[in-house]
């Protein structure tokens, strides 16, 4: 899964997931432009792939960003065309649970920020370079999801209500440009043990309720899943490998995705790995 040549740009990218991700394209070959809020992780994390060896022509440029303001989100995709004048590949990782609790009880504001950070960011973020690929004829776009996309998460609904959206926005967008030869896929990376875990255990059970709670501490004790699986995801979507796989969910840890390029033909005429109601005669019900 070679990316040599290619230009990634992954948001999100100082910590967790996002930093795991950038460790994995560079090892494909690709040059990064890594954005995150938090310029001093962010640089930390942009040193460490320095020191560890590039290849040459390979770079790694870091800039601070925050992905719900539009005119930073230029100045990011400007910057990474600025490097060979293409852009390649988009990995939309950044994103917060937001405010834990019931409806009622959290605060307005952190609610409708979470919900600024996970879609309209992700939204800006490939209204931003879809114009650049659509010119190349070429690119992947990945989007980050997560269980909150495929099941009510009570106390976490800011979550659950942008990751959902995430998922139904990467499908339209993939039938958008899809003759233009760009891909659009949703990635659901597994129970992580991140910075989101964290705020989950700080919390407590009384803001995110009992069964979940135990759940979080759980997979504290556990690991959860290791950052490289959900990784290699991204990179196999990211490469010529997935050619012709676009508009799905796909979860790292659940689905069969290294076998998906022999199913192109059947995916493309399929509702598999997608949102979609399900009504009684789903379910062999026979309705009065």
């Amino acid at each position: 899964m070679s990316l040599l040549s290619q230009v990634v740009l992954i948001t999100g990218a100082s910590r967790g997931l996002g930093r795991a991700v950038a460790r994995r394209l560079a090892d494909d070959g690709a040059s990064l432009v890594l954005a995150a809020r938090n310029e001093p992780e962010l640089a930390a994390a942009g040193r460490d792939l320095v020191e560890s060896g590039l290849a040459p022509g390979q770079q790694v440029i870091c800039m601070q960003v925050d992905v719900t303001c539009g005119e930073d989100v230029e100045r990011l995709v400007d910057r990474a065309l600025g490097l060979t004048g293409r852009l390649d590949v988009l990995v939309c990782n950044a994103g917060v649970y937001g405010p834990l609790g019931l409806l009622e009880d959290v605060a307005w504001e952190e609610w409708v920020d979470a919900i600024h950070i996970n879609l309209m960011g992700t939204v800006l973020c490939c209204r931003g370079v879809v114009p650049a690929m659509r010119r190349q004829g070429a690119g992947k776009i990945i989007l980050l999801s997560g269980g909150g996309a495929t099941q009510p998460l009570p106390r976490l609904s800011a979550y659950a209500a942008s990751k959902a959206a995430v998922v139904r926005f990467g499908e339209t967008l993939a039938e958008e440009v899809k003759d233009a030869g760009i891909a659009v896929n949703v990635v659901a990376p597994g129970s992580l043990n991140t910075r989101l875990l964290a705020q989950v255990l700080e919390a407590g059970p009384e803001r995110v309720g009992r069964e979940f709670y135990d759940r979080a501490v759980r997979q504290s004790e556990t690991g959860g899943t290791p950052l490289d699986i959900p990784a290699d995801l991204i990179a196999f979507l990211a490469s010529t490998a997935s050619d012709g796989v676009t508009g799905r969910l796909l979860s790292a840890v659940w689905d069969d995705w290294r076998g998906l390029p022999a199913l192109r033909d059947q995916l493309a005429g399929s509702d598999v790995y997608t949102l979609r109601r399900i009504v009684p005669e789903d379910r062999g019900w026979s309705m009065p």
